[in-house]
């Protein structure tokens, strides 16, 4: 609860969906309806850590489903051709093989 913020996330699950450390994030807390924004920090690699620090731990209990969403700036051409990513880790917060 005593850090300034963010979010620590495995880093495996960092690399699949393409977010840096220090990327803004949307956090939607499935369970209660909860909205934020906070930054990223790198986790342990294969740890499953999803991990919520300071002020934003509050918004959260452990067991809650949460959306992470990063967004981007596209030029309109850019836009018509970007592919968004999506990932859908495992209850233990792992990547399933083949997804």
């Amino acid at each position: 609860m005593n850090y300034i913020g963010s979010i620590t996330i495995d880093e495996a699950l960092l690399e699949a969906a393409n977010i840096v450390e220090g990327e803004k994030l949307q956090i939607v807390n499935n369970n209660n309806g909860e909205r934020f924004e906070t930054y990223a920090i790198r986790g342990e690699r294969d740890s499953g850590v999803i991990c919520l620090n300071g002020a934003a731990a509050r918004r959260v209990q452990v067991g809650d489903v949460v959306i992470l969403i990063s967004y981007a700036l596209l030029m309109p051409e850019e836009a018509k051709t970007f592919k968004p990513i999506a990932i859908f880790p495992d209850e233990n917060n792992r990547l399933v093989k083949g997804s």
